[in-house]
């Protein structure tokens, strides 16, 4: 049964979807999720709770479903998500092959357009993920 997901109220909910979502790695509704979600709420949503799977699913998610469509929004949840609280723990507990897939979700930013940011822009929040 496909997960119903809408625009999470509060950090209880956004948790609570979240679970559901990695339960099942079901990267189409984290999609979703991340497509009704405004990146900028998305380090109060998280609150303390990122994890190295959310971090993945989210990269999955957003380089499978969102970037293709609207590189931009990508492109806004990867710069908000880098504002999360323990962001730079997950970071740096991320293996090599996970990181080889952010690397790869930039790559694909890179290829596409958007005024939501310049190459500049994507260059440096690479760095901001130790690219």
């Amino acid at each position: 049964e496909k997960l119903r997901v809408s625009e999470p109220c509060n950090a209880y909910d956004f948790g609570q979807i979240m679970n559901a979502v990695n339960a099942n790695k079901d990267k189409a509704a984290c999609a979703d999720l991340l497509t009704v979600t405004d990146p900028k709420t998305l380090p109060v949503l998280l609150s303390n709770k990122l994890e190295g799977e959310i971090l993945l699913i989210f990269i999955q998610s957003l380089q499978h479903y969102v970037a293709g469509k609207d590189p931009g929004l990508a492109y806004q949840h990867l710069f908000y998500l880098s504002k999360a609280e323990r962001f730079k723990v997950v970071l740096a507990l991320l293996s090599k092959n996970e990181k080889e897939e952010v690397q790869q979700l930039f790559d694909l930013l890179s290829e596409s357009q958007s005024d939501q940011y310049s190459l500049e822009d994507l260059e440096s929040l690479k760095k901001v993920y130790e690219l």
